[in-house]
């Protein structure tokens, strides 16, 4: 991955998708900017809001090259669609077949891919040291390809991806496997206890959860938290609410946890990088991004009036 190296003070960047106006990416980068001198304007471009779908994605691209934009963040449901509007791809986007970051140069529009970068960055600083023999993952999807891409590069083996859709893991794990030469397997749902070890005998070494299970509007968790062990760390990319029943449970558990802001906030990070060609603070980010959550979850929920 690569960083813009020019001297600039003045940065436009629009994220595009569905119901992506809540997002705390913007914020945060215009934050950070602030804190490094520089004026970033960061805009969220909502499908929902304005009407349209991922059809609109090539003139939406049109435009913002147009109008001066220098990148566009891009999610659900445009980051494979937005794959034949560009130049040239990042080879790790390239590998992933999905892009989230999208850079307007005097060479074309370039692809990359900070989901996983983040993730890995997320990782790295928030779990340092643990085993890596012997993983589950939960979900298949978009976000679940970048975490199991960046968990073989940190060397994770036997990886195990779990879904209720077991082909659509077998087509990963098949995916993975021939990329990075090791081994990956595919389950369903019905197999999770089996996986697990109900005797101790091959008890995962940690578990990411890559599921939208756990989010306010999904609770929940994707399996029975009792078959956790203290010895094992537990990994959650979901970020609203930041302490998932899964990451609580692991807690009560005595498992090393790692919640999902710390992806939020490494992909952010790995983003204004690549558009500014500046080190991002990654942990004054995280502190900001923090402050935000908090404000959220300091607003009262609205109570029903009951009758006397």
């Amino acid at each position: 991955m690569t960083a813009r190296t020019a001297v600039r003070s003045e940065f436009l960047l629009g994220l595009v998708g569905l119901g992506v106006t809540p997002s705390l990416t913007p914020p945060m980068h215009m934050e950070e900017g602030r804190a490094q001198g520089l004026s970033i304007v960061s805009r969220p471009i909502d499908l929902a809001a304005l009407g349209l779908d991922a059809h609109a994605l090539p003139e939406i691209l049109d435009w913002a090259e147009r109008l001066g934009f220098d990148a566009l963040n891009v999610t659900h449901p445009c980051k494979r669609s937005v794959i034949p509007l560009l130049d040239r791809l990042d080879p790790v986007a390239a590998d992933l077949g999905a892009v989230n970051t999208v850079l307007f140069t005097p060479e074309g529009r370039v692809g990359y891919n900070t989901d996983t970068s983040g993730f890995e960055r997320a990782f790295r600083e928030g779990l340092p040291g643990v085993g890596m023999r012997g993983i589950v993952q939960f979900g298949a999807g978009g976000a679940g390809a970048a975490v199991a891409d960046a968990l073989l590069r940190l060397g994770a083996s036997d990886l195990v991806i779990v879904e209720t859709e077991e082909a659509r893991a077998s087509e990963l794990a098949a995916d993975l496997a021939t990329r990075h030469g090791r081994a990956v397997h595919a389950a369903g749902l019905d197999r999770v206890a089996g996986i697990f070890g109900a005797e101790g005998v091959r008890a995962p070494a940690g578990v990411v959860n890559c599921t939208p299970i756990g989010m306010a509007h999904h609770p929940g968790t994707p399996f029975d938290p009792a078959l956790l062990r203290s010895e094992q760390w537990v990994a959650d990319i979901v970020y609203r609410p930041l302490d998932t029943e899964l990451l609580l449970s692991a807690r009560e558990t005595g498992c090393r946890t790692l919640h999902g802001g710390r992806m939020a906030v490494g992909q952010a990070a790995d983003t204004f990088r690549l558009v500014t060609g500046r080190d991002p603070d990654p942990e004054r980010m995280h502190q900001y991004f923090r402050s935000l959550i908090n404000a959220e979850e300091a607003v009262p929920t609205p109570m029903t009036k009951e009758s006397p």
